[in-house]
């Protein structure tokens, strides 16, 4: 997957313009990745109109930490923090897309945003207020939709990943949010609500509302 870019279609090449990015189409911004990126992007990375969206419902006030959990090449981050004022962290565990994802940080100058290379069990939800969730794990159970074969993949992984992010996010205080797009919503524990839907019911707002006590 070479580092090969296309040059973006109005801004220079360092220092965007953050309005560029709340007017972009999905197949504009796509183009700023390298050919292997762009291809799989329909099946892997946010369209930038739910992007926007979903950042819109978890950023409730300047400031409000958001972690994208599989961040991929950074799509969501990049477009979030272009468009709130919340500060967005990615985690991703190929360390090729980390390398993507922060050049196109670095080209386009969006502050607060940043990519942490890593798994996501060794991250703290505590850290963060908000959350993204867009099918991280289904590549372990679903052949098709394995990105490539540079991490382990396999079934027990995919209930390792999910019941560790659910458990994460049921020690959260209540009011945390968290934005689901697509998938089964498996990493979703009791206590947490929907309370918005968008793009024909794809895109859900989850509030924590209460804490559910383990007997």
């Amino acid at each position: 997957m070479p580092l090969t870019f296309a040059d973006p279609p109005d801004p220079s090449s360092r220092g965007w313009d953050a309005g560029f990015l709340h007017s972009i189409e999905d197949d504009s911004f796509d183009s700023l990745y390298p050919k292997e990126v762009r291809e799989i992007s329909p099946w892997h990375w946010t369209p930038v109109e739910v992007a926007r969206k979903a950042a819109s419902l978890l950023v409730s006030r300047p400031g409000t930490r958001v972690l994208d959990v599989g961040c991929g090449p950074g799509k969501f981050c990049v477009i979030g923090a272009a468009t709130t004022k919340g500060v967005f962290t990615g985690i991703e565990q190929r360390g090729e897309l980390v390398g993507i994802a922060r050049d196109l940080i670095d080209r386009s100058g969006i502050p607060r945003v940043q990519i942490v290379h890593g798994n996501i069990t060794a991250v703290n939800f505590a850290d963060y207020d908000a959350f993204y969730i867009f099918n991280p794990f289904e590549e372990n159970v679903r052949q098709a939709y394995q990105i490539d074969g540079t991490v382990e993949l396999k079934a027990q992984l995919y209930d390792i990943y999910t019941r560790y992010v659910s458990a994460q996010l049921s020690e959260l205080p209540v009011g945390a949010r968290v934005v689901t797009y697509v998938g089964q919503c498996h990493e979703i524990p009791e206590g947490y609500e929907c309370h918005r839907t968008a793009f024909g019911g794809q895109l859900k707002l989850w509030v924590h509302t209460r804490r559910h006590l383990v007997l």
